[in-house]
């Protein structure tokens, strides 16, 4: 896991984190309290990845459905033309096939997780609007990539929509895959969405 598809792996393994209480605490908070007990998460299942990979996804995904609005997210994914022409229960399927086609995909690799150095930028911002960005650098042992989690406030706290890992939007980056994979079946959102595998890797991050 090297260069740029580890930065990716640390920005997604956000999602899977034990959420503090996100409507009592201010973005910034929110996301670095987080980040900072991410990696000591993760490295204490790393073994059970091994003797039991169901169990070891099951755990993160108990984990990180509080912390993203999957709903909003996957919506934004298939596109507005493409959500029009699906029906209630393919949105519904589809937001079920993202997540788990995101564990997936990279619970292997955050079995592997290794050291780093993450650091929030902390801004003097004491009100905050509905929509926020937060910012933070992820420090290898040689180099510095810039993460940007875009958040959103709800009745249910702060929750992730986008995630900008080193300038590339992953959210855009998922729906153009989506229109791609659309473009292919015709537009046939049933196989789209049977078809579809959350892979970043796709655009391009190495």
């Amino acid at each position: 896991m090297k260069g740029m598809k580890k930065v990716f792996i640390y920005a997604f393994s956000l999602l899977f984190l034990v959420p503090t209480n996100s409507s009592e605490i201010n973005p910034q908070t929110f996301i670095d309290s987080n980040a900072q007990s991410m990696v000591q998460v993760i490295v204490n299942n790393q073994d059970l990845f091994e003797s039991d990979p169901d169990l070891f996804k099951k755990k993160i995904k108990d984990i990180f459905e509080p912390m993203v609005d999957f709903r909003r997210v996957s919506a934004s994914v298939m596109g507005k033309e493409n959500y029009l022409k699906s029906s209630t229960e393919q949105r519904s399927e589809f937001i079920e096939v993202f997540k788990n086609s995101l564990l997936d995909t990279y619970a292997s690799t955050l079995a592997q997780w290794g050291d780093q150095k993450i650091v929030t930028n902390f801004t003097n911002k004491t009100t905050f609007e509905k929509i926020e960005d937060v910012n933070q650098d992820l420090l290898t042992e040689s180099n510095s990539y810039p993460i940007t989690y875009k958040v959103r406030k709800s009745g249910e706290g702060w929750k992730i929509i986008n995630i900008i890992v080193n300038g590339v939007n992953l959210g855009l980056t998922f729906r153009n895959q989506f229109k791609a994979l659309a473009d292919q079946y015709n537009e046939n959102m049933s196989l789209t969405i049977a078809n579809w595998v959350s892979d970043a890797g796709n655009a391009g991050i190495e």
